[in-house]
């Protein structure tokens, strides 16, 4: 069985499709933060993720009737997500930092106090961490976005990317490998 956070929204689908205004409501609420979330860490710009956050809703309840419940709907709406958060940023054709955009999603506990010393040396890691993965191609950059920001498994990046599992370990411990290598002075000091 699947998890209680992907269990399938079989009722509001069906819902949606018999043109339910409330059930389409609740289905862009319910999903609305995370497709934000994915959209924005390949867009890197909130405008743009906004607007591809309501593209892809338009998207996908244009294509809710094609969608087949034998595949993950969290899957399937991710997949709708990357194509079209790729197609703003091939539009755009600019890539802003990602750290910016995964420091404001995933910044610990910003209410806690730090010694300036302390922000400092975070604030440099933090920043050393985002370049070297800015520096991955998008291949491996993008399953390394999905597996640790988007808690997202192997067999579900597999099924957004169209890509086989084994494909997707390789090119997570390759990217693993070259972020291990290029912040290896983090660890050893310079």
């Amino acid at each position: 069985m699947k998890s209680m956070n992907s269990e399938e929204p079989s009722r509001l689908i069906s819902d949606c499709l018999a043109g339910d205004e409330r059930a389409i409501d609740m289905l862009v609420r319910r999903y609305e933060a995370d497709v934000f979330r994915l959209a924005y860490s390949i867009v890197e710009d909130a405008s743009d993720a906004s607007e591809a956050t309501q593209e892809t809703f338009i998207a996908v309840l244009k294509a809710l009737k094609t969608y087949q419940e034998k595949t993950s709907f969290k899957a399937w709406l991710y997949t709708i997500t990357l194509n079209v958060s790729r197609s703003h940023l091939r539009k755009r054709k600019i890539l802003e930092r990602l750290r910016t955009t995964i420091t404001s999603i995933f910044l610990v506990d910003s209410q806690t106090q730090n010694l300036p010393e302390d922000t400092i040396i975070q604030n440099e890691t933090e920043s050393a961490i985002w370049n070297s993965l800015n520096k991955l191609d998008e291949r491996h950059k993008i399953v390394v976005v999905l597996r640790y920001f988007h808690d997202l498994s192997v067999a579900e990046i597999s099924e957004i990317l169209s890509v086989n599992e084994g494909t997707i370990h390789s090119r997570l411990h390759t990217a693993r490998e070259k972020l291990r290598n290029t912040l290896s002075y983090l660890h050893h000091g310079e």
